[in-house]
Formats: C-alpha cells, sequence, structure tokens
C-alpha cells in the first residue's frame, strides 16, 4: 500500500500532496467495487479524512435554525387563528342582529358607527400602549396615511354594512357577506398576496373550496326544504323575543336597494383586507394598527355625521337600548372582534381570513334554534356540510403550501463559494 507524503518545492516549503498523486483503493473499496453510487461517496469521503490536508476542508453548513411557531406541528400552529376567527364570526352575527335592532328603533347608523368606534378607541390606546410598550416600530408619515386609507374602507364598510341590513335584514346580510372570500381571493390574487397554479393540487383544493363554501351559504338562506328540527313555544325565552324576531325579519321597503348596499359592503371589506394584510407587513403591531382604525373611523364618520344628522335627538344615548348596543359594538364588535381578525389575518392571510364569513350563516341558523325557536330544515343542513366541506378544502390547500414553503426555506442552504483546497478537488475527480 502506497503512502502519501509531502514533497518539499524549490523554497524548501512542504506541500499539503504531490500533483501527480494517484491514491490507491482500499481493501474496502477493492471488495466493494461494483457497489453502488452511495457506497463509493461514502469511501471517497473517508479517503479523504485520512489524507493531509482534509483540516483545510470548509465544514458542511448547518440547516438554517427554525422557530419555535415553525417546530411545532401545523394543525397546532392553526388551532388559535381558527379558535379566534369562530369567536369573531359569533360577535359578528350578534352585532348584525343588535344593529338592526337599535335601527329600527329610529337610531342612525351613521352616530351608531361614531360611537361604536370612538368607545373602541379609547379601549385600544391603554391597551396597545402596554401590550406594545417594548420593541413598538416607529411610526412615519407614510404609515399613518396608510392607517388612514384603512380607516376609510373600513368606515364605508361599516355605513354601507348597516345600512344595508336596515333596509334588507340580517339574514339577508348574513348570506350576503359570503361574498367577501370571493372578492377577497381576486383581490389577493390580483395583488400577488396569494399564489395561483392550475397545476398545484393546494391551489385548486383552494378554489374548489372557496366556490363550495360560498355555494353551501347560498343553499342555507335560499333553500329551506322539510324541518328537521322544531321548537315548541315552550320556552319563556321564546315568547319575549317573538316579537323583536318578528321585528327584524320583516322586510324593509326596499330590499333590493339593501341587497346593493350590502355587496358594496362586501367590496369594501375585501379591499380592508387586502389593505391591512399589506400594512401588517410593513408595521406588525396588531392592537396599533387596530387602535388607528378605530380612531380615524370614529373622526370620518363623525365628520360625515355632522352634516347628515343635525337634530340632537339622533346623537342622545339616553335610550338603555341604544347604549348597550354602543357598548356591545365597541368592546366586542370593534375592539375585539378587529383585533382578532387582525391577528389572525397576520399569521394566516387575507384569505384564510375572509373564508370564515360562511360560518356566520351557520352560526345564525343555530342561535335562531337556541334562542328565536326557529326551525332547523334540510337546507340549512346540507349548507352547512358543504361550508365544513369547503372550509377544510381552503385549509387543506393552506396547510399543504405552509409546508412546502416551510420545507424550502429549510433545505435552501446556500452552497458554499469559497475557493477548496487542491486535495478536495483530487478526491473528488476518483
Amino acid at each position: 500500500m502506497l503512502r502519501c507524503r509531502p514533497v518539499p518545492n524549490d523554497a524548501g516549503i512542504p506541500q499539503p500532496i504531490s500533483c501527480d498523486l494517484h491514491l490507491p483503493l482500499c481493501a474496502e473499496e477493492d471488495k466493494n467495487q461494483n457497489s453502488s453510487k452511495n457506497s463509493s461517496s461514502n469511501a471517497k469521503a473517508s479517503t479523504l479524512l485520512a489524507l493531509p490536508g482534509a483540516a483545510l476542508l470548509p465544514a458542511p453548513s448547518p440547516p438554517p435554525l427554525r422557530s419555535a411557531a415553525e417546530r411545532r406541528p401545523m394543525g397546532t400552529r392553526l388551532a388559535a387563528p381558527v379558535a379566534g376567527m369562530v369567536m369573531a364570526e359569533c360577535v359578528q352575527v350578534g352585532l348584525m342582529i343588535v344593529s338592526k335592532a337599535v335601527m329600527s328603533n329610529g337610531m342612525s347608523n351613521l352616530v351608531f358607527v361614531f360611537y361604536s368606534n370612538a368607545f373602541a378607541s379609547l379601549i385600544l390606546l391603554p391597551a396597545s400602549l402596554i401590550f406594545h410598550r417594548s420593541g413598538r416600530p416607529p411610526l412615519t408619515p407614510s404609515l399613518v396615511l396608510q392607517f388612514f386609507v384603512l380607516g376609510l374602507l373600513g368606515c364605508l364598510a361599516q355605513i354601507l354594512g348597516y345600512a344595508g341590513i336596515n333596509y334588507s335584514s340580517p339574514t339577508l346580510g348574513s348570506a350576503l357577506l359570503n361574498l367577501i372570500p370571493v372578492f377577497t381571493f381576486l383581490l389577493a390574487i390580483i395583488f400577488r398576496l396569494e399564489r395561483l397554479n392550475w397545476s398545484s393540487s393546494s391551489s385548486l383544493a383552494k378554489c374548489a373550496g372557496t366556490i363550495v363554501c360560498v355555494a353551501g351559504a347560498f343553499v342555507v338562506t335560499l333553500y329551506k326544504g322539510p324541518a328537521i328540527v322544531t321548537t315548541s313555544s315552550l320556552s319563556n325565552l321564546h315568547n319575549e323575543v317573538f316579537n323583536l324576531h318578528h321585528k327584524l325579519l320583516t322586510p324593509e321597503s326596499n330590499w333590493v336597494l339593501g341587497g346593493l348596499l350590502l355587496v358594496a359592503d362586501c367590496v369594501m371589506a375585501s379591499s380592508w383586507l387586502i389593505v391591512q394584510a399589506s400594512v401588517l407587513k410593513k408595521y406588525p403591531a396588531e392592537l396599533i394598527i387596530v387602535f388607528f382604525y378605530c380612531f380615524f373611523v370614529a373622526i370620518q364618520s363623525a365628520a360625515i355625521s355632522f352634516f347628515v344628522e343635525r337634530k340632537s335627538s339622533a346623537w342622545s344615548l339616553k335610550d338603555n337600548m341604544r347604549l348597550m348596543a354602543i357598548l356591545y359594538s365597541a368592546v366586542f364588535g370593534s375592539a375585539f372582534q378587529v383585533g382578532v381578525s387582525t391577528w389572525c389575518l397576520h399569521r394566516t392571510g387575507p384569505v384564510f381570513v375572509s373564508m370564515f364569513k360562511p360560518l356566520g350563516i351557520v352560526i345564525a341558523a343555530v342561535a335562531g334554534v337556541l334562542f328565536l325557536g326557529d326551525n332547523f330544515y334540510l337546507g340549512s343542513l346540507v349548507g352547512s356540510v358543504a361550508i365544513v366541506v369547503g372550509f377544510y378544502s381552503v385549509m387543506w390547500g393552506k396547510a399543504k403550501e405552509q409546508k412546502k414553503d416551510l420545507a424550502i426555506s429549510v433545505g435552501n442552504v446556500e452552497p458554499n463559494k469559497k475557493k477548496v483546497p487542491l486535495l478536495q478537488t483530487i478526491v473528488e475527480e476518483m
């Protein structure tokens, strides 16, 4: 067996190896000469470690470190956003019923929007300062301008939405809010916040899930079928809320106008989700964003209300029902719901948040059976199943995309571009 030895040059300095070196095969390599390519590469690596100058070889780059959130399973990471959005939709259904009740008693939708967001901004100001007391990103004029645009879109969405419910009913409002996932998905593709690859199973699952989810929501609204669960009028609660329930579902004089206003509300709400996703990338402080949003909505709605509502009676809060509705809207509607939606949007994206809008139909149907004495029809069951199937289809596509992105980020190790010693070049050519 030949041995490798350094060969001195003219200056007497030993070199790592002679240029005409011919490395011999070891005994194990003679036996496994016809083995697979992986075994051959392992033998070359063993020879490399035994040769002089092996210490000059660069160490392999370690894989990039992952955060604690990335190391958790995908289902665990999505559990909190799912629970948060379910609670937000429950609050949304209650807000639609409460707002319809107070506006049916003569309260202006503009004044309702102003009071709700004004009280919410007072609640969110100390909360945002406490929660983001350290590591708060700096505010710039461009960010404040984006907050103003975000508030303008939200103000228009709230005014149009409450006006549409006032002209129609919460039932129609819950149905047409299911257009938000469609508009959001289209806008997200246009602004490249979502990827659409027709050859990818995840993109196809998200597209199909969106269509099925919206179709199921319209089935719940437009098709009743035979009653599956019937409720009797034995409970005192049903007798107490019957008059309110009848009033909420009674069509107003202009049902078509209410539907058009609700469609415009869906467009504004979808645009609001897209703009908010863009703002969160630049300023990832959720509570501060929600505070500025409610603050600008209060200012903008107040400016409009002062020109439209000149009577002092329109601003009165002596009615206990008005005060309770405004407090509910401020605490749960503006502060809690918008805050949770913003937090979920920051972690999942606008399409994920908008996909929970059809869930409001299911929540409204369950609330009607439990609290208003409504019957549960076959159409509600079929539509609810379609909503669940479409929702899980979108969730599966979203989870698959995130898993793929995580695998790419972990395996994307930059190659070492430094010059390698001559020894490594010779061994790689073997």
